[in-house]
């Protein structure tokens, strides 16, 4: 029998779960209404199925993926939606959220007859036929969405209570997402005290592996930053108890939704961020002169 989910977000990771469960024989439902026609036609190429939200509940399996600042919105609607429906679907929420906030969001879910599953992605969307992002899964029976490997998605069940999966979630974001914030501010504070392209000279000589990371990892960074914006306060809310956790990643998110606006407005940090990435060395591979 053909395995039917619904996915609420037919973004870059949304859309290309979906492409990836569809190759493999899954429906895939979506809800479409007042959605641009940029993301419509991206569900579409998706091999997405527009669908009511009447429709939506009615699926067994409810994945949110959306930017983390709408996940809570999207589970209070589903929420009002389901209430007295009699249908008991599970919500996967999948987004990067604090596990106090996705807590909160179960008890939401929960509350109106759905059952809660916790869900971290880590990794890009990937392509249809590469390895894909890893699909971590906690909470209330997370068995039950591990037929999803047979829809070419890579799940792992990390046991634990509700907040465990987005826990790793958390902490590998505020890893990853940190360096790639920590490398931004750094190169614009080098940049615009003329230091640039002695720090990328250095960078070249004795960090080459980090320089080549950054090389993709920011302008990849550029379109998201408007979503790692909450996503970083998420972060400071679940390392807090650490000592000068939330004060870093507090500034992190200052940082990325001043660079969201940049990449909204004229680019002045990006076009300086991207000059120093794309400087050509005078000696590739030499280090820096003494």
């Amino acid at each position: 029998m053909t395995p039917t989910i619904a996915i609420v977000g037919a973004g870059a990771m949304g859309s290309m779960l979906a492409r990836r469960a569809a190759r493999h024989g899954c429906r895939v439902l979506t809800p479409l209404a007042g959605r641009t026609s940029a993301t419509v036609e991206r569900a579409r190429r998706a091999g997405m199925t527009a669908a009511s939200l009447d429709e939506v509940l009615a699926c067994p399996y409810i994945l949110s993926i959306v930017p983390p600042a709408q996940a809570r919105q999207v589970a209070e609607e589903l929420a009002v939606a389901l209430q007295g429906s009699g249908l008991e679907p599970s919500f996967v929420d999948c987004n990067a959220l604090d596990p106090d906030t996705v807590a909160e969001i179960a008890a939401i879910v929960v509350a109106a007859g759905a059952r809660c599953i916790d869900a971290g992605i880590i990794g890009g969307p990937g392509t249809p036929d590469g390895p894909g992002p890893r699909f971590y899964l906690g909470g209330e029976r997370p068995q039950d969405m591990t037929f999803l490997r047979a829809c070419g998605i890579h799940v792992i069940t990390t046991g634990g209570a509700v907040g465990a999966a987005s826990a790793l979630k958390m902490a590998y974001a505020g890893i990853n997402k940190g360096l790639i914030g920590l490398s931004a501010a750094m190169i614009l504070a080098a940049t615009r005290a003329g230091a640039g392209q002695a720090l990328r000279s250095e960078l070249a000589y004795s960090q080459s592996q980090l320089l080549q990371r950054l090389e993709h990892a920011l302008p990849d960074m550029f379109p998201k930053a408007y979503r790692w914006d909450f996503e970083m306060q998420e972060v400071a809310s679940f390392g807090g108890d650490v000592a000068g956790v939330q004060q870093i990643f507090q500034g992190m998110s200052r940082l990325y939704a001043q660079l969201a606006a940049d990449w909204e407005g004229d680019r002045t940090a990006v076009s300086d961020i991207q000059d120093f990435l794309q400087h050509e060395l005078r000696a590739a591979g030499q280090g820096p002169r003494e």
